[in-house]
């Protein structure tokens, strides 16, 4: 089969082994995979992975290797990790999987990932697609979970004010996904034409340059990756608010902490959430991906769409199998 393999470089392989699924597990057929700046990332080294990338696709479930055949022939989305499944390990018995010591995740950790034309992951991970959700909606269910993961671990209260920092993918998202919940939230970036994306579809938007710098917001959604980002963050976030870090802010800069302390911010880090609520609002309708949508390329030119990915104005970068 065709694959987007790293090992040391980024190629494609077309006569990558066809995987066979392990007990409990289900082998999918690949329909359309999205690019991620963690697919990115690997190819520069990140988490030292080897093998088949790609964490974000939707695709057909050719065969299932248990006694419940229920899902062949279904359209679905996998969660992107699966645990040991131990009796005595906390995180699983929870369903909290990308937290299992011993996990494995997709693309990322110990597990080839969808950028390829089959993959195979365990059935408790799988989730159908509704009806009415395309496949170019349904690919962006990952990331649409981990925005929905703010409102899982923090209750918003409908007066708190909210804003989310950074007009890449991962604020926009967050932005749309929080709009569509309900809550006050405003988008502020740099880029008129990306705001103008989130303001498309009611969300309240704001160039940077012209954002008061004021701390008097309950919530402060960091999504710049950015350590000016998330000093900003800081001096958006008012007395005993809340500060979210959804992006992972790597720098060897010394940062003054002190606001955190003196004005008693709470700091929560926030990472990957559930499918069954993200697929839930995308079946509402309520959120329209489709303008995040920078460019579609066949499996054949992978190479390429890695390139497109890396460029400023890219948002989402889509692979055909």
């Amino acid at each position: 089969m065709k694959a987007v393999v790293f090992d040391k470089e980024l190629k494609l392989v077309k006569d990558y082994e066809k995987p066979t699924p392990k007990k409990g597990e289900a082998l999918i057929r690949v329909s359309l995979a999205g690019i991620c700046n963690t697919d990115y990332e690997i190819t520069k080294g990140y988490m030292g992975y080897k093998g088949i990338l790609g964490h974000e696709a939707v695709g057909v479930v050719e065969d299932v290797n248990s006694e419940d055949k229920s899902l062949i022939g279904k359209r679905v989305v996998s969660e992107i990790s699966y645990g040991c499944k131990e009796p005595d390990c906390p995180y699983c018995a929870e369903k909290l999987y990308r937290h299992c010591p011993n996990r494995h995740t997709l693309g990322i950790w110990r597990k080839d990932g969808c950028f390829a034309q089959y993959f195979t992951m365990p059935t408790e991970v799988l989730f159908e697609v509704p009806d009415n959700v395309p496949d170019e909606q349904a690919v962006f269910v990952e990331p649409l979970a981990a925005a929905c993961e703010i409102t899982e671990q923090l209750h918003i209260k409908p007066f708190e004010k909210v804003i989310v920092l950074g007009d890449g993918k991962l604020g926009l998202i967050t932005a749309l996904t929080l709009n569509a919940q309900n809550i006050d939230v405003t988008l502020v970036g740099k880029h008129q034409n990306k705001l103008n994306i989130a303001k498309a579809q009611g969300v309240k938007t704001a160039l940077l340059q012209d954002f008061p710098i004021e701390k008097k917001y309950d919530v402060v959604v960091e999504a710049t990756g950015s350590v000016s980002g998330f000093e900003t963050s800081i001096a958006l976030t008012k007395p005993r608010g809340v500060l979210v870090l959804k992006s992972t802010v790597a720098t060897g800069k010394e940062l003054n902490l002190a606001p955190i302390v003196i004005d008693e911010i709470t700091v929560l880090g926030s990472r990957c959430g559930q499918f069954g609520p993200a697929l839930r609002l995308l079946e509402s309708g309520k959120i329209n991906f489709t303008p995040l949508i920078s460019a579609r390329y066949r499996a054949d030119d992978a190479i390429e769409a890695f390139e497109k990915n890396k460029e400023r104005e890219t948002l989402k970068v889509l692979l055909e199998f």
